[in-house]
């Protein structure tokens, strides 16, 4: 006869973290290091900046100045954090919804406002910014993020990639099959999941009954961990944690947040969540808790509130008057398609240079 045999073979954990609640209260015992006055500080205006230019990227999109738009309303601390945890050097593959990412790694205004109004030129990002150009088919940049790390320890640069998915993105066959493949070869990659707890109309619970997104991870041989995305400290600690420790492979990082607006443009939340739940939101909002640790320490006030949102609408006014003006070259239509022009597309741009097709008629 044969004995049964029941023994526990595996048991995994996700902890949380958040280091500034919403009265704008953290414990300086268990702050980075380096995360002294003035970084915090700045982590405060690059949110504020993320805020406004968003305000006003809806604000052309709904004058018909602009294409479909992915606000960010809310999210401005996983965004700014994350990035600012980031190296020189490191990578990062975005979806369609990381502007505060782009701004903080040094992608400029005008360059942001073109992409938005559909101009070709928009869509290159300089290399010194260190990011993929926005990516909108779901989860597919989980895979980008994956080979490029893999090129990062192949090439053995130093460098990492931090990789940015939504929750509805967690339901893809791409984020399972990046982390798995990371995880086997231990490539220097960080999953962070911006749960804004809606994938359009897509409720979280209908994603997954799993009590975290973190906890997809385990399955992979990941470390994971939930952070408080509305805390730009905590999700600060977390990606510089995990990108200190991307040479002996991924983390993943779940980041709670709320989109405190529409998915994009086209999207009309009304019809699918209350009132009562954006408005409970509405008190955890990050720029908001941010702002009052700063005047608690004495480090914000009025007077500089009203300095920074005069700068703010100074630089994007600017921006967008620099955007309008921009005449684009039709050229970039076939030269930014592929790393080199292959004959055919060749052919023909050469044909409708001959034919004047993109001349202004009079």
């Amino acid at each position: 006869m044969g004995v049964l045999l029941i023994e526990k073979v595996f048991e995994g954990t996700v902890n949380y973290m958040r280091l500034l609640d919403e009265q704008g209260n953290a414990d300086a015992l268990f702050m980075p290091k380096d995360l002294d006055d003035k970084k915090a500080v700045e982590m405060y205006r690059w949110m504020s900046l993320t805020r406004a230019a968003d305000a006003k990227m809806l604000s052309l999109q709904r004058q018909g100045r602009a294409d479909t738009y992915a606000p960010s309303l809310g999210e401005e601390a996983t965004q700014v954090g994350s990035a600012m945890a980031m190296r020189k050097g490191d990578i990062f593959t975005p979806n369609f919804r990381q502007h505060g990412v782009y701004f903080v790694r040094g992608w400029d205004l005008v360059s942001w406002f073109l992409y938005w109004k559909g101009y070709e030129e928009g869509c290159i990002v300089p290399k010194e910014v260190g990011g993929m150009p926005y990516i909108v088919p779901v989860g597919t940049q989980m895979v980008h993020g994956m080979g490029i790390a893999f090129a990062q320890k192949y090439l053995n640069t130093g460098a990492a990639v931090v990789s940015y998915v939504g929750d509805g993105g967690t339901s893809e066959g791409d984020f399972y099959e990046a982390m798995n493949f990371a995880g086997v070869y231990k490539v220097p990659q960080v999953f962070i999941i911006e749960n804004n707890q809606w994938a359009i109309s897509v409720p979280r619970s209908r994603q997954s009954v799993a009590k975290t997104l973190a906890q997809k991870g385990i399955a992979a041989g990941l470390p994971c961990i939930q952070v408080d995305g509305n805390d730009v400290f905590a999700v600060y600690k977390a990606t510089q944690e995990a990108l200190n420790n991307a040479r002996s492979g991924p983390t993943v990082i779940e980041c709670l947040t709320y989109r405190m607006t529409m998915h994009t443009t086209a999207d009309d939340p009304a019809k699918y969540r209350s009132d009562d739940e954006v408005n409970a939101w509405k008190e955890k909002d990050p720029l908001d808790r941010l702002g009052k640790y700063l005047r608690k320490k004495g480090l914000w006030d009025d007077k500089k509130e009203q300095k920074l949102a005069s700068d703010n609408l100074e630089e994007i006014d600017g921006a967008v008057e620099k955007a309008e003006k921009f005449k684009p070259d039709p050229k970039s239509m076939f030269e930014n398609v592929y790393s080199f022009m292959p004959q055919t597309l060749k052919e023909e741009m050469d044909a409708a240079e001959a034919n004047d097709f993109w001349q202004e008629k009079e």
